[in-house]
Protein backbone atom coordinates (compact mmCIF):
# COMPACT_ATOMS: atom_id res chain seq x y z
CA UNK A 1 0.00 0.00 0.00
CA UNK A 2 1.51 3.34 -0.99
CA UNK A 3 1.49 6.22 1.39
CA UNK A 4 3.55 8.87 3.08
CA UNK A 5 6.59 7.73 5.08
CA UNK A 6 7.85 10.25 7.63
CA UNK A 7 10.73 10.11 10.10
CA UNK A 8 11.44 12.51 12.96
CA UNK A 9 13.56 12.61 16.10
CA UNK A 10 11.49 13.13 19.24
CA UNK A 11 12.22 16.68 20.50
CA UNK A 12 13.03 17.42 24.14
CA UNK A 13 9.69 19.17 24.58
CA UNK A 14 7.78 15.90 24.13
CA UNK A 15 9.74 13.93 26.73
CA UNK A 16 7.44 11.50 28.53
CA UNK A 17 4.46 12.05 26.21
CA UNK A 18 2.35 9.08 25.12
CA UNK A 19 3.18 7.91 21.62
CA UNK A 20 -0.29 8.74 20.26
CA UNK A 21 -0.15 12.25 21.73
CA UNK A 22 3.37 12.82 20.36
CA UNK A 23 2.35 11.70 16.86
CA UNK A 24 -0.73 13.91 16.94
CA UNK A 25 1.37 16.96 17.79
CA UNK A 26 4.30 16.24 15.47
CA UNK A 27 2.32 15.30 12.38
CA UNK A 28 -0.85 17.36 12.81
CA UNK A 29 -3.17 14.36 13.14
CA UNK A 30 -6.07 13.86 15.49
CA UNK A 31 -5.30 11.78 18.59
CA UNK A 32 -7.86 9.20 17.44
CA UNK A 33 -6.23 8.89 14.00
CA UNK A 34 -2.79 8.56 15.62
CA UNK A 35 -4.03 5.74 17.87
CA UNK A 36 -5.56 4.00 14.85
CA UNK A 37 -2.27 4.14 12.92
CA UNK A 38 -0.42 2.68 15.91
CA UNK A 39 -2.91 -0.18 16.30
CA UNK A 40 -2.57 -0.95 12.57
CA UNK A 41 1.22 -1.26 12.91
CA UNK A 42 2.11 1.89 10.98
CA UNK A 43 4.28 3.39 13.75
CA UNK A 44 7.73 2.43 15.05
CA UNK A 45 10.04 3.98 17.63
CA UNK A 46 13.71 3.15 17.17
CA UNK A 47 12.70 0.40 14.76
CA UNK A 48 10.31 -1.38 17.11
CA UNK A 49 6.51 -1.56 17.22
CA UNK A 50 4.84 0.39 20.04
CA UNK A 51 1.55 0.68 21.92
CA UNK A 52 -0.29 3.97 21.96
CA UNK A 53 0.24 4.34 25.73
CA UNK A 54 4.03 3.87 25.55
CA UNK A 55 6.08 6.96 26.41
CA UNK A 56 8.58 8.62 24.10
CA UNK A 57 12.08 9.77 25.05
CA UNK A 58 14.00 12.68 23.49
CA UNK A 59 16.17 11.68 20.53
CA UNK A 60 14.20 8.52 19.74
CA UNK A 61 13.63 7.87 16.04
CA UNK A 62 9.90 8.08 15.33
CA UNK A 63 8.77 6.52 12.02
CA UNK A 64 5.21 6.67 10.73
CA UNK A 65 3.60 5.31 7.60
CA UNK A 66 0.46 7.21 6.65
CA UNK A 67 -1.47 5.06 4.13
CA UNK A 68 -2.85 6.89 1.11
CA UNK A 69 -6.43 5.88 1.77
CA UNK A 70 -9.48 7.91 2.67
CA UNK A 71 -9.20 9.35 6.16
CA UNK A 72 -11.55 7.28 8.37
CA UNK A 73 -12.32 10.48 10.25
CA UNK A 74 -13.37 12.46 7.19
CA UNK A 75 -16.99 13.60 7.29
CA UNK A 76 -18.69 12.25 4.17
CA UNK A 77 -21.86 14.20 3.24
CA UNK A 78 -24.61 11.60 2.91
CA UNK A 79 -28.35 11.78 3.47
CA UNK A 80 -29.40 9.12 5.97
CA UNK A 81 -32.83 7.56 5.87
CA UNK A 82 -34.57 7.64 9.24
CA UNK A 83 -32.96 10.75 10.71
CA UNK A 84 -35.61 13.35 11.50
CA UNK A 85 -35.19 16.96 12.57
CA UNK A 86 -37.10 17.71 15.78
CA UNK A 87 -36.02 21.35 16.14
CA UNK A 88 -33.85 23.79 14.23
CA UNK A 89 -32.81 27.37 15.00
CA UNK A 90 -29.71 29.53 14.60
CA UNK A 91 -27.94 27.98 17.60
CA UNK A 92 -28.89 24.30 17.67
CA UNK A 93 -30.41 21.46 15.70
CA UNK A 94 -32.13 18.63 17.56
CA UNK A 95 -32.37 15.29 15.78
CA UNK A 96 -34.03 11.94 16.31
CA UNK A 97 -31.22 9.44 15.61
CA UNK A 98 -32.18 5.98 14.35
CA UNK A 99 -30.33 2.79 15.24
CA UNK A 100 -27.36 1.91 13.03
CA UNK A 101 -26.14 5.48 12.67
CA UNK A 102 -23.02 6.87 14.36
CA UNK A 103 -22.94 10.46 15.56
CA UNK A 104 -19.60 11.18 13.85
CA UNK A 105 -16.87 9.29 11.92
CA UNK A 106 -14.43 7.09 13.83
CA UNK A 107 -11.80 4.45 12.96
CA UNK A 108 -13.47 1.18 12.06
CA UNK A 109 -16.83 2.77 11.24
CA UNK A 110 -17.70 3.19 7.56
CA UNK A 111 -21.47 3.54 7.96
CA UNK A 112 -23.74 6.59 8.01
CA UNK A 113 -23.30 9.44 10.49
CA UNK A 114 -25.44 12.23 11.89
CA UNK A 115 -22.89 14.92 10.99
CA UNK A 116 -22.64 13.53 7.44
CA UNK A 117 -26.43 13.74 7.11
CA UNK A 118 -26.54 17.31 8.40
CA UNK A 119 -23.77 18.40 6.03
CA UNK A 120 -25.53 16.77 3.07
CA UNK A 121 -28.78 18.47 4.10
CA UNK A 122 -27.07 21.88 4.05
CA UNK A 123 -26.90 22.56 7.77
CA UNK A 124 -24.15 24.88 8.97
CA UNK A 125 -22.56 23.32 12.05
CA UNK A 126 -20.25 24.94 14.60
CA UNK A 127 -16.55 24.50 13.78
CA UNK A 128 -15.53 24.10 17.44
CA UNK A 129 -14.17 20.68 18.41
CA UNK A 130 -12.07 18.11 16.53
CA UNK A 131 -12.64 18.07 12.76
CA UNK A 132 -14.80 14.94 12.77
CA UNK A 133 -16.72 16.05 15.89
CA UNK A 134 -17.41 19.70 15.13
CA UNK A 135 -20.52 20.93 16.90
CA UNK A 136 -20.90 17.67 18.85
CA UNK A 137 -21.62 18.13 22.56
CA UNK A 138 -23.07 14.65 23.22
CA UNK A 139 -23.09 11.21 21.65
CA UNK A 140 -25.35 8.19 21.38
CA UNK A 141 -24.06 4.69 20.63
CA UNK A 142 -24.56 3.38 17.10
CA UNK A 143 -26.98 0.84 18.58
CA UNK A 144 -28.93 3.39 20.62
CA UNK A 145 -31.69 5.55 19.13
CA UNK A 146 -33.31 8.77 20.25
CA UNK A 147 -33.07 12.50 20.73
CA UNK A 148 -29.80 14.44 20.68
CA UNK A 149 -28.59 17.99 20.08
CA UNK A 150 -25.86 19.34 17.78
CA UNK A 151 -24.68 22.94 17.91
CA UNK A 152 -24.77 25.29 14.93
CA UNK A 153 -23.28 28.43 16.50
CA UNK A 154 -19.90 28.72 18.21
CA UNK A 155 -21.51 30.40 21.22
CA UNK A 156 -24.11 27.65 21.42
CA UNK A 157 -21.34 25.04 21.36
CA UNK A 158 -19.45 26.74 24.16
CA UNK A 159 -22.53 27.12 26.38
CA UNK A 160 -23.91 23.62 25.84
CA UNK A 161 -20.52 21.91 26.08
CA UNK A 162 -20.15 23.52 29.49
CA UNK A 163 -23.72 22.57 30.45
CA UNK A 164 -23.03 18.90 29.71
CA UNK A 165 -19.75 19.16 31.63
CA UNK A 166 -21.51 20.78 34.60
CA UNK A 167 -24.28 18.12 34.41
CA UNK A 168 -27.09 20.65 34.11
CA UNK A 169 -28.59 18.89 31.07
CA UNK A 170 -31.50 16.51 31.75
CA UNK A 171 -30.94 13.26 29.83
CA UNK A 172 -33.78 10.74 30.10
CA UNK A 173 -33.74 7.26 28.61
CA UNK A 174 -36.10 4.32 28.64
CA UNK A 175 -34.54 0.87 28.92
CA UNK A 176 -36.20 -2.52 28.80
CA UNK A 177 -34.08 -4.73 31.05
CA UNK A 178 -34.18 -8.41 31.85
CA UNK A 179 -35.86 -9.38 35.11
CA UNK A 180 -36.82 -7.02 37.92
CA UNK A 181 -34.27 -4.68 39.53
CA UNK A 182 -34.37 -4.72 43.32
CA UNK A 183 -35.07 -2.14 44.57
CA UNK A 184 -37.53 -1.03 41.88
CA UNK A 185 -36.08 2.48 42.09
CA UNK A 186 -32.51 3.39 42.88
CA UNK A 187 -29.14 4.84 41.99
CA UNK A 188 -26.08 3.08 40.64
CA UNK A 189 -22.91 4.89 41.70
CA UNK A 190 -20.07 2.82 40.26
CA UNK A 191 -16.96 3.93 38.32
CA UNK A 192 -16.67 2.83 34.70
CA UNK A 193 -13.50 2.12 32.75
CA UNK A 194 -12.35 0.21 29.68
CA UNK A 195 -12.69 -3.54 30.01
CA UNK A 196 -9.24 -5.02 30.72
CA UNK A 197 -9.66 -7.92 28.25
CA UNK A 198 -12.16 -6.84 25.61
CA UNK A 199 -11.78 -3.96 23.15
CA UNK A 200 -14.83 -1.71 22.60
CA UNK A 201 -16.28 -2.88 25.93
CA UNK A 202 -16.52 -1.14 29.29
CA UNK A 203 -17.01 -2.39 32.83
CA UNK A 204 -17.37 -1.27 36.44
CA UNK A 205 -13.74 -0.76 37.46
CA UNK A 206 -12.28 0.44 40.76
CA UNK A 207 -10.01 2.86 38.87
CA UNK A 208 -12.71 3.92 36.38
CA UNK A 209 -14.35 7.32 35.95
CA UNK A 210 -17.05 8.49 38.35
CA UNK A 211 -20.42 7.35 36.93
CA UNK A 212 -23.92 7.80 38.37
CA UNK A 213 -27.17 6.41 36.96
CA UNK A 214 -30.65 6.92 38.45
CA UNK A 215 -33.47 4.56 37.51
CA UNK A 216 -37.08 3.83 38.39
CA UNK A 217 -39.35 1.05 37.23
CA UNK A 218 -42.23 2.16 35.00
CA UNK A 219 -43.58 -1.31 34.19
CA UNK A 220 -42.75 -4.74 35.64
CA UNK A 221 -43.57 -7.74 33.44
CA UNK A 222 -42.97 -11.46 33.56
CA UNK A 223 -39.66 -11.44 31.72
CA UNK A 224 -38.53 -7.83 31.76
CA UNK A 225 -38.98 -4.38 33.28
CA UNK A 226 -39.33 -1.02 31.56
CA UNK A 227 -37.17 1.55 33.33
CA UNK A 228 -36.91 5.31 33.15
CA UNK A 229 -33.24 6.19 33.47
CA UNK A 230 -31.63 9.56 34.12
CA UNK A 231 -27.93 10.05 33.67
CA UNK A 232 -26.04 12.23 36.11
CA UNK A 233 -22.79 11.56 34.23
CA UNK A 234 -22.34 10.65 30.58
CA UNK A 235 -19.83 7.80 30.20
CA UNK A 236 -19.63 5.60 27.13
CA UNK A 237 -22.10 2.67 27.45
CA UNK A 238 -22.99 3.92 30.95
CA UNK A 239 -26.57 2.61 31.16
CA UNK A 240 -25.64 -0.68 29.51
CA UNK A 241 -22.69 -1.24 31.85
CA UNK A 242 -24.59 -0.30 35.02
CA UNK A 243 -27.61 -2.44 34.14
CA UNK A 244 -25.35 -5.40 33.36
CA UNK A 245 -23.57 -4.86 36.69
CA UNK A 246 -26.97 -5.18 38.41
CA UNK A 247 -27.45 -8.49 36.53
CA UNK A 248 -30.31 -6.90 34.57
CA UNK A 249 -28.81 -6.14 31.14
CA UNK A 250 -30.84 -4.33 28.51
CA UNK A 251 -32.90 -6.78 26.48
CA UNK A 252 -30.93 -7.90 23.38
CA UNK A 253 -27.71 -6.22 24.54
CA UNK A 254 -25.52 -9.18 23.59
CA UNK A 255 -22.36 -7.13 24.20
CA UNK A 256 -23.20 -7.08 27.91
CA UNK A 257 -24.65 -10.51 28.54
CA UNK A 258 -28.27 -10.36 27.35
CA UNK A 259 -30.23 -13.60 26.85
CA UNK A 260 -30.34 -14.38 23.09
CA UNK A 261 -33.48 -16.50 23.54
CA UNK A 262 -35.45 -13.57 24.97
CA UNK A 263 -34.06 -11.28 22.26
CA UNK A 264 -35.26 -13.69 19.57
CA UNK A 265 -38.67 -13.93 21.24
CA UNK A 266 -39.18 -10.15 21.03
CA UNK A 267 -37.54 -9.87 17.60
CA UNK A 268 -34.62 -7.62 18.54
CA UNK A 269 -31.02 -7.64 17.34
CA UNK A 270 -29.94 -4.49 19.24
CA UNK A 271 -30.23 -3.33 22.82
CA UNK A 272 -33.61 -2.01 23.99
CA UNK A 273 -32.42 1.48 24.93
CA UNK A 274 -33.85 4.77 23.70
CA UNK A 275 -33.10 8.42 24.49
CA UNK A 276 -36.67 9.65 25.03
CA UNK A 277 -36.15 13.16 26.37
CA UNK A 278 -33.53 15.91 26.44
CA UNK A 279 -33.94 19.12 28.43
CA UNK A 280 -31.59 22.08 28.84
CA UNK A 281 -31.37 25.84 29.02
CA UNK A 282 -31.29 27.18 25.46
CA UNK A 283 -27.83 28.74 24.87
CA UNK A 284 -29.26 31.87 23.23
CA UNK A 285 -32.72 32.51 24.73
CA UNK A 286 -31.93 31.35 28.27
CA UNK A 287 -35.27 29.51 28.35
CA UNK A 288 -35.56 25.88 29.42
CA UNK A 289 -36.41 23.70 26.41
CA UNK A 290 -37.32 20.04 26.23
CA UNK A 291 -37.43 17.67 23.27
CA UNK A 292 -38.82 14.14 23.05
CA UNK A 293 -38.55 11.12 20.78
CA UNK A 294 -41.15 8.32 20.52
CA UNK A 295 -40.14 4.67 20.53
CA UNK A 296 -39.08 3.43 17.09
CA UNK A 297 -41.04 0.54 15.61
CA UNK A 298 -38.67 -2.28 16.63
CA UNK A 299 -38.58 -1.23 20.30
CA UNK A 300 -42.33 -0.59 20.43
CA UNK A 301 -42.99 -4.07 18.99
CA UNK A 302 -40.62 -5.75 21.46
CA UNK A 303 -42.31 -3.99 24.40
CA UNK A 304 -45.75 -5.14 23.21
CA UNK A 305 -44.48 -8.73 23.04
CA UNK A 306 -43.20 -8.42 26.61
CA UNK A 307 -46.50 -6.94 27.79
CA UNK A 308 -48.45 -9.72 26.06
CA UNK A 309 -46.31 -12.39 27.71
CA UNK A 310 -47.89 -11.60 31.10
Amino acid sequence: MTGEHRVLLVPDGLAGERVDAAIARLFGLSRTRAAHLISEGHVQVDGAAVAKSDRVVPGALLEIEIPSVADPLEVVPEMVEGISIIHDDDAIVVVDKPVGVAVHPSPGWSGPTVVGHLRAAGFRIATSGAAERQGIVQRLDVGTSGVMVICKSEHGYSVLKNAFRQRTVDKTYHALVQGHPDPLEGTVDAPIGRHPRHDHKFAVMADGRHSVTHYRTLEAHRFASLLEVELETGRTHQIRVHMAALKHPCVADFHYGADPVLAQRVGLSRQWLHAVKLGFTHPETGEYVEFESPYPADLAHALEVIRASD
